[in-house]
């Protein structure tokens, strides 16, 4: 009996789950949560054409300043964004840069602000599946540098304000209780989100690049959220970090970013 290789079956075809084949998106990929994000983003690129929109996988591509960019959603979560990864590599995705929401753990950081992941805390069980659980979960160096030097730029003497350090990615939103809060804000985290660590360890493990900026919806040390309300810092601040992070490509590309 010949046990399936899913690595093999799945190159070269239709991609299974973001139903798109070879040439449908870019070298780069804007990576949200939400499938409705993709049509704010997809605001920003020249010539952005809808490509695929299969479960929770939304995907445009298009252009930045000339710079061929792609825009896919991932879905909430580390299993989906892996599977959403590897596909999007299988056709050759090769730079990712995750746009998201986070709340934020320590009492500096305002709702509205970003948040640019160094490294991500593993409290999830995708990456399991990929390396030992005291692997470590890291983004790639030249592409934070590159969000970190862009966001405080756009963030000059203004707010919102850009932050950066260690993330934890958690499995379970409603299973975070306020013990296990305290216990991250005690480890100095600067916020939860739900996805990074899985991108940074598919990235490690097929030879890819990583990065991941987040904006601010709740500051959990302060118990600030806009639960049940319109948050517009919040959207203030995705259309920030899409600012940030196509400039980022840019800027990246233009200096012979090695993909």
């Amino acid at each position: 009996m010949t046990v399936v290789n899913k690595d093999e079956k799945t190159k070269g075809i239709r991609q299974y789950h973001i139903g798109m084949v070879e040439g449908d998106v870019a070298e780069y990929v804007l990576l949200p949560g939400d499938p409705f994000r993709t049509d704010i983003i997809a605001n920003y690129l020249e010539d952005a054409k809808l490509v695929a929109h299969k479960r929770e996988h939304k995907t445009y591509t298009g252009y930045y300043k000339g710079v061929r960019v792609s825009v896919t959603s991932t879905g909430m979560g580390c299993p989906s964004t892996a599977i959403a990864a590897e596909e999007l590599a299988n056709i050759g995705a090769k730079v990712f840069i995750r746009l998201g929401s986070c709340a934020a753990l320590q009492d500096e950081i305002n709702i509205g602000d970003l948040v640019v992941t160094t490294g991500a805390m593993k409290n999830e069980g995708t990456s399991k599946f990929y390396v030992p659980d005291n692997f470590p979960a890291i983004a790639d160096l030249e592409i934070t540098a590159g969000l970190i030097e862009v966001a405080k730029e756009y963030c000059a003497d203004k707010d919102p304000q850009v932050h950066w350090g260690i993330t934890s990615t958690d499995d379970s939103f409603y299973g975070e209780s306020p013990e296990w809060i305290q216990k991250l804000i005690d480890l100095g985290l600067k916020n939860i989100e739900m996805e990074a660590s899985a991108l940074f360890t598919v990235c490690h493990r097929r030879g890819l690049r990583g990065a991941t900026i987040c904006a601010v919806a709740a500051n959990h040390k302060r118990a600030e959220n806009f639960w049940g309300k319109r948050n517009i810092p919040l959207e203030q601040g995705i259309e920030l970090e899409t600012e940030v992070a196509l400039e980022t490509i840019y800027r990246l590309h233009q200096s012979g970013l090695a993909l």
